[in-house]
Protein backbone atom coordinates (compact mmCIF):
# COMPACT_ATOMS: atom_id res chain seq x y z
CA UNK A 1 0.00 0.00 0.00
CA UNK A 2 0.80 3.50 -0.20
CA UNK A 3 0.13 5.07 2.28
CA UNK A 4 -0.75 9.29 1.90
CA UNK A 5 -3.30 9.91 5.17
CA UNK A 6 -0.24 11.06 7.43
CA UNK A 7 3.65 11.25 8.26
CA UNK A 8 2.71 8.80 11.02
CA UNK A 9 1.84 5.76 9.56
CA UNK A 10 5.32 5.21 8.69
CA UNK A 11 6.84 1.70 10.14
CA UNK A 12 10.91 1.60 11.48
CA UNK A 13 13.04 0.48 9.29
CA UNK A 14 15.21 -2.78 9.72
CA UNK A 15 18.29 -0.78 11.07
CA UNK A 16 15.96 1.47 13.81
CA UNK A 17 14.74 -2.07 14.77
CA UNK A 18 17.96 -3.10 14.77
CA UNK A 19 18.95 -0.26 17.20
CA UNK A 20 15.60 -1.13 19.21
CA UNK A 21 16.37 -4.28 20.25
CA UNK A 22 20.27 -3.74 21.02
CA UNK A 23 19.28 -0.72 23.15
CA UNK A 24 20.74 -1.07 26.71
CA UNK A 25 18.12 -0.26 29.03
CA UNK A 26 17.19 1.02 32.68
CA UNK A 27 14.34 2.11 34.65
CA UNK A 28 13.16 5.60 33.43
CA UNK A 29 11.25 6.41 36.13
CA UNK A 30 14.37 6.07 38.33
CA UNK A 31 15.78 7.88 36.38
CA UNK A 32 18.73 5.39 35.29
CA UNK A 33 17.67 4.22 31.37
CA UNK A 34 20.94 5.51 30.09
CA UNK A 35 19.58 5.07 26.39
CA UNK A 36 16.38 7.73 27.34
CA UNK A 37 19.35 9.93 29.08
CA UNK A 38 21.04 10.15 25.70
CA UNK A 39 18.36 11.01 23.65
CA UNK A 40 17.28 13.59 25.67
CA UNK A 41 20.64 14.71 26.06
CA UNK A 42 21.39 14.75 22.00
CA UNK A 43 17.83 16.33 21.63
CA UNK A 44 18.27 19.28 24.13
CA UNK A 45 21.91 20.00 22.71
CA UNK A 46 20.47 19.84 19.01
CA UNK A 47 17.69 22.11 19.78
CA UNK A 48 20.38 24.22 22.42
CA UNK A 49 18.41 24.08 24.99
CA UNK A 50 19.42 22.74 28.71
CA UNK A 51 17.38 19.79 29.22
CA UNK A 52 15.09 17.45 27.83
CA UNK A 53 12.17 14.87 28.55
CA UNK A 54 10.96 12.05 26.84
CA UNK A 55 7.25 11.48 26.41
CA UNK A 56 5.12 9.16 24.79
CA UNK A 57 3.76 11.76 22.48
CA UNK A 58 3.35 14.99 21.04
CA UNK A 59 -0.13 15.51 22.75
CA UNK A 60 1.60 14.57 26.47
CA UNK A 61 4.27 16.93 25.27
CA UNK A 62 2.77 19.95 24.58
CA UNK A 63 0.07 19.26 27.80
CA UNK A 64 3.32 19.21 30.02
CA UNK A 65 4.66 22.41 28.29
CA UNK A 66 1.32 24.64 29.31
CA UNK A 67 1.49 22.80 32.58
CA UNK A 68 4.90 23.43 33.38
CA UNK A 69 4.61 27.29 32.28
CA UNK A 70 1.18 28.02 33.80
CA UNK A 71 -1.07 27.50 37.12
CA UNK A 72 -4.90 27.25 37.20
CA UNK A 73 -6.58 30.27 36.09
CA UNK A 74 -4.20 31.03 34.22
CA UNK A 75 -4.23 31.80 29.88
CA UNK A 76 -2.14 30.78 26.88
CA UNK A 77 -2.75 32.47 23.75
CA UNK A 78 -2.62 30.17 20.77
CA UNK A 79 -4.04 30.24 17.27
CA UNK A 80 -7.10 29.13 16.32
CA UNK A 81 -6.66 26.22 14.64
CA UNK A 82 -3.46 25.37 16.05
CA UNK A 83 -2.84 21.36 17.26
CA UNK A 84 -2.35 22.35 20.62
CA UNK A 85 -5.67 24.30 21.21
CA UNK A 86 -8.35 22.02 18.36
CA UNK A 87 -6.96 18.33 17.97
CA UNK A 88 -5.17 17.54 21.67
CA UNK A 89 -8.83 16.72 23.64
CA UNK A 90 -8.67 20.07 25.42
CA UNK A 91 -6.68 18.77 27.62
CA UNK A 92 -4.95 22.16 28.84
CA UNK A 93 -8.80 22.90 30.13
CA UNK A 94 -9.98 20.18 31.32
CA UNK A 95 -6.21 18.83 33.23
CA UNK A 96 -4.30 21.97 33.40
CA UNK A 97 -7.32 24.24 34.60
CA UNK A 98 -5.52 26.83 31.58
CA UNK A 99 -7.78 28.74 29.78
CA UNK A 100 -7.21 29.33 26.01
CA UNK A 101 -7.59 32.15 24.21
CA UNK A 102 -7.56 31.54 20.51
CA UNK A 103 -6.07 34.39 18.01
CA UNK A 104 -6.69 33.59 14.05
CA UNK A 105 -3.91 32.23 12.04
CA UNK A 106 -3.25 33.83 8.57
CA UNK A 107 -3.30 32.19 5.82
CA UNK A 108 0.25 31.63 5.44
CA UNK A 109 0.96 30.09 9.28
CA UNK A 110 1.78 33.14 11.38
CA UNK A 111 -0.61 34.84 14.11
CA UNK A 112 -2.06 38.03 14.11
CA UNK A 113 0.63 39.17 16.08
CA UNK A 114 -1.35 42.92 16.46
CA UNK A 115 -4.36 40.49 17.42
CA UNK A 116 -2.51 38.78 20.24
CA UNK A 117 -1.36 42.29 21.40
CA UNK A 118 -5.01 43.08 21.79
CA UNK A 119 -5.70 39.81 24.01
CA UNK A 120 -3.09 40.00 26.29
CA UNK A 121 -4.78 40.44 29.48
CA UNK A 122 -4.49 43.71 32.17
CA UNK A 123 -3.53 43.10 35.71
CA UNK A 124 -7.14 42.66 36.80
CA UNK A 125 -8.96 40.62 39.14
CA UNK A 126 -12.27 40.44 36.55
CA UNK A 127 -9.11 38.53 33.93
CA UNK A 128 -7.27 34.82 33.90
CA UNK A 129 -3.46 35.64 34.27
CA UNK A 130 -2.68 35.59 30.35
CA UNK A 131 1.01 33.55 30.84
CA UNK A 132 2.40 31.66 27.72
CA UNK A 133 1.99 32.45 24.05
CA UNK A 134 2.03 29.22 21.62
CA UNK A 135 2.94 29.10 18.01
CA UNK A 136 3.20 26.14 15.86
CA UNK A 137 5.55 25.60 13.30
CA UNK A 138 5.20 24.03 10.75
CA UNK A 139 1.20 24.48 10.37
CA UNK A 140 -0.64 22.64 7.75
CA UNK A 141 2.76 22.07 6.40
CA UNK A 142 3.66 25.59 6.58
CA UNK A 143 7.19 27.37 7.80
CA UNK A 144 7.05 30.20 10.31
CA UNK A 145 9.57 32.69 9.28
CA UNK A 146 12.39 32.98 11.61
CA UNK A 147 11.75 36.52 12.03
CA UNK A 148 8.23 36.00 12.66
CA UNK A 149 9.12 34.22 15.02
CA UNK A 150 11.57 36.27 16.58
CA UNK A 151 8.58 38.93 16.59
CA UNK A 152 6.50 36.83 18.46
CA UNK A 153 9.51 36.43 21.44
CA UNK A 154 9.57 39.79 21.58
CA UNK A 155 6.16 40.11 22.46
CA UNK A 156 5.84 37.96 24.71
CA UNK A 157 8.74 38.99 26.71
CA UNK A 158 7.37 42.68 26.62
CA UNK A 159 4.17 41.11 27.87
CA UNK A 160 6.06 39.05 30.30
CA UNK A 161 4.61 35.78 28.99
CA UNK A 162 6.72 32.50 28.52
CA UNK A 163 6.60 31.48 24.65
CA UNK A 164 6.37 27.78 23.47
CA UNK A 165 6.37 26.03 20.19
CA UNK A 166 4.47 23.29 19.10
CA UNK A 167 7.19 21.85 17.24
CA UNK A 168 5.76 18.32 16.08
CA UNK A 169 7.21 18.89 12.34
CA UNK A 170 10.27 21.51 13.03
CA UNK A 171 12.76 18.96 11.62
CA UNK A 172 10.63 20.03 8.21
CA UNK A 173 10.71 23.71 9.08
CA UNK A 174 14.03 23.65 9.33
CA UNK A 175 15.22 21.50 6.28
CA UNK A 176 13.21 23.62 4.58
CA UNK A 177 14.80 26.92 5.72
CA UNK A 178 17.89 25.02 5.50
CA UNK A 179 19.09 26.21 9.04
CA UNK A 180 19.96 24.41 11.66
CA UNK A 181 17.27 22.86 14.03
CA UNK A 182 18.79 25.02 17.08
CA UNK A 183 18.08 28.16 14.73
CA UNK A 184 14.45 27.57 14.90
CA UNK A 185 13.86 26.60 18.32
CA UNK A 186 16.01 29.53 19.44
CA UNK A 187 13.35 32.41 20.76
CA UNK A 188 11.05 29.74 22.48
CA UNK A 189 11.32 29.07 26.56
CA UNK A 190 10.47 25.73 25.62
CA UNK A 191 9.99 23.01 22.73
CA UNK A 192 7.93 20.23 21.55
CA UNK A 193 9.22 17.73 18.57
CA UNK A 194 8.67 14.23 17.55
CA UNK A 195 10.07 11.62 16.89
CA UNK A 196 7.02 9.44 15.16
CA UNK A 197 6.00 11.56 12.25
CA UNK A 198 8.76 12.77 9.52
CA UNK A 199 11.74 11.09 11.35
CA UNK A 200 9.92 7.58 11.11
CA UNK A 201 10.29 6.91 14.99
CA UNK A 202 7.20 4.47 16.02
CA UNK A 203 6.19 6.37 19.13
CA UNK A 204 7.23 9.66 20.85
CA UNK A 205 8.11 13.54 21.37
CA UNK A 206 11.07 15.65 23.25
CA UNK A 207 9.84 18.64 25.49
CA UNK A 208 13.11 20.93 25.72
CA UNK A 209 13.65 23.85 27.66
CA UNK A 210 15.13 25.11 30.69
CA UNK A 211 16.26 22.78 33.49
CA UNK A 212 14.13 24.39 36.34
CA UNK A 213 10.68 23.79 32.83
CA UNK A 214 11.93 20.41 32.25
CA UNK A 215 11.78 19.46 35.90
CA UNK A 216 8.31 20.90 36.49
CA UNK A 217 6.93 18.83 33.11
CA UNK A 218 8.95 15.81 34.35
CA UNK A 219 6.24 15.68 37.25
CA UNK A 220 3.33 16.66 35.21
CA UNK A 221 4.64 13.70 33.12
CA UNK A 222 3.97 11.15 35.63
CA UNK A 223 1.07 12.23 37.00
CA UNK A 224 -0.10 12.31 33.11
CA UNK A 225 0.75 8.33 32.94
CA UNK A 226 3.87 9.16 30.79
CA UNK A 227 6.24 7.71 33.00
CA UNK A 228 7.61 4.77 31.16
CA UNK A 229 10.21 1.89 32.55
CA UNK A 230 12.48 0.15 30.11
CA UNK A 231 11.91 2.97 27.46
CA UNK A 232 15.00 2.75 26.39
CA UNK A 233 13.83 0.66 23.70
CA UNK A 234 11.51 3.37 22.14
CA UNK A 235 14.59 5.97 22.63
CA UNK A 236 16.80 3.95 20.19
CA UNK A 237 14.41 4.53 17.56
CA UNK A 238 14.24 8.52 18.47
CA UNK A 239 17.84 8.07 18.52
CA UNK A 240 18.06 6.44 15.25
CA UNK A 241 15.98 8.85 13.89
CA UNK A 242 17.42 11.83 14.46
CA UNK A 243 20.74 10.49 13.28
CA UNK A 244 19.69 9.28 9.81
CA UNK A 245 15.96 10.73 9.12
CA UNK A 246 16.82 14.81 9.21
CA UNK A 247 18.40 15.75 6.17
CA UNK A 248 16.23 13.22 4.40
CA UNK A 249 13.38 15.06 4.82
CA UNK A 250 14.07 17.36 1.93
CA UNK A 251 13.01 13.91 -0.28
CA UNK A 252 9.99 14.10 1.39
CA UNK A 253 9.29 17.70 0.39
CA UNK A 254 10.16 17.25 -3.02
CA UNK A 255 8.20 14.29 -3.14
CA UNK A 256 4.84 16.23 -2.19
CA UNK A 257 6.09 19.01 -5.23
CA UNK A 258 6.32 16.25 -7.94
CA UNK A 259 2.92 15.42 -6.31
CA UNK A 260 1.26 18.61 -6.62
CA UNK A 261 2.63 19.01 -10.28
CA UNK A 262 1.18 15.90 -11.46
CA UNK A 263 -2.19 15.97 -9.09
CA UNK A 264 -2.54 20.15 -10.45
CA UNK A 265 -2.61 18.52 -14.50
CA UNK A 266 -5.44 16.79 -13.80
CA UNK A 267 -8.54 17.93 -15.34
CA UNK A 268 -10.83 18.78 -12.40
CA UNK A 269 -8.21 18.97 -9.40
CA UNK A 270 -7.42 22.20 -7.96
CA UNK A 271 -4.58 21.91 -5.55
CA UNK A 272 -5.41 24.53 -2.91
CA UNK A 273 -2.56 24.34 -0.57
CA UNK A 274 1.36 23.32 -0.72
CA UNK A 275 4.29 23.42 1.31
CA UNK A 276 7.27 21.26 2.86
CA UNK A 277 5.92 17.48 2.75
CA UNK A 278 1.58 18.09 2.27
CA UNK A 279 -0.32 19.22 -0.42
CA UNK A 280 -3.89 19.77 -0.36
CA UNK A 281 -6.18 19.04 -3.06
CA UNK A 282 -10.10 19.25 -4.08
CA UNK A 283 -11.31 17.10 -6.08
CA UNK A 284 -14.82 17.82 -8.65
CA UNK A 285 -17.78 17.94 -6.47
CA UNK A 286 -19.48 15.31 -5.82
CA UNK A 287 -15.89 12.56 -6.06
CA UNK A 288 -15.03 11.00 -3.05
CA UNK A 289 -12.00 8.96 -3.72
CA UNK A 290 -10.39 7.08 -0.23
CA UNK A 291 -12.52 3.81 -0.71
CA UNK A 292 -12.17 3.77 -4.58
CA UNK A 293 -8.49 4.15 -4.72
CA UNK A 294 -7.52 1.68 -1.76
CA UNK A 295 -8.41 -0.97 -4.18
CA UNK A 296 -5.68 -0.37 -6.70
CA UNK A 297 -3.18 0.33 -3.29
CA UNK A 298 -3.71 3.76 -2.09
CA UNK A 299 -4.49 5.35 1.32
CA UNK A 300 -5.69 8.68 1.25
CA UNK A 301 -7.79 10.15 3.91
CA UNK A 302 -11.42 11.36 2.60
CA UNK A 303 -11.42 14.77 2.27
CA UNK A 304 -14.76 17.04 1.81
CA UNK A 305 -14.11 19.06 0.21
CA UNK A 306 -9.99 19.32 0.37
CA UNK A 307 -7.73 16.51 0.85
CA UNK A 308 -4.84 15.87 2.85
CA UNK A 309 -2.02 14.33 1.54
CA UNK A 310 1.17 14.12 3.48
CA UNK A 311 4.80 12.28 2.01
CA UNK A 312 7.13 10.56 4.38
CA UNK A 313 10.11 7.72 4.06
CA UNK A 314 7.85 5.08 2.85
CA UNK A 315 7.15 7.04 0.02
CA UNK A 316 9.08 7.37 -2.84
CA UNK A 317 9.19 8.97 -5.98
CA UNK A 318 8.51 6.30 -7.77
CA UNK A 319 5.26 5.76 -5.46
CA UNK A 320 4.23 9.87 -6.27
CA UNK A 321 3.85 8.51 -10.10
CA UNK A 322 1.53 5.53 -9.08
CA UNK A 323 -0.63 7.91 -7.26
CA UNK A 324 -0.62 10.31 -9.95
CA UNK A 325 -1.85 7.24 -11.61
CA UNK A 326 -4.48 5.73 -9.75
CA UNK A 327 -6.16 9.10 -9.41
CA UNK A 328 -6.02 9.76 -13.01
CA UNK A 329 -7.80 6.67 -13.84
CA UNK A 330 -10.28 6.73 -11.05
CA UNK A 331 -11.28 10.56 -12.04
CA UNK A 332 -11.62 9.17 -15.54
CA UNK A 333 -14.16 6.73 -14.33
Amino acid sequence: MIDLRSDTVSRPSAAMRQAMADAEVGDDVWGDDPTVAELERVTAELLGKDAAVFVPSGTQSNLCALMAHCQRGDEYIVGDNAHTYRYEAGGGAVLGSIQPQPVPILPDGRLDLDRVQAVIKPADHHFADSRLLCLENTHDGKVLPLDHQLEAAALAEANGLALHLDGARMWNAAVALGVAPREVAGPFDTVSVCLSKGLGAPVGSVLVGSAHLIERARKWRKMLGGGMRQSGVLAAAGLHAIEHNIERLADDHANAARLVDGLGRLDGVEVVGHATNMAFVRFPDGIGLARAVADDGLLIAEGRPVTRFVTHLDVSADDIETTIEIVAKHLAG
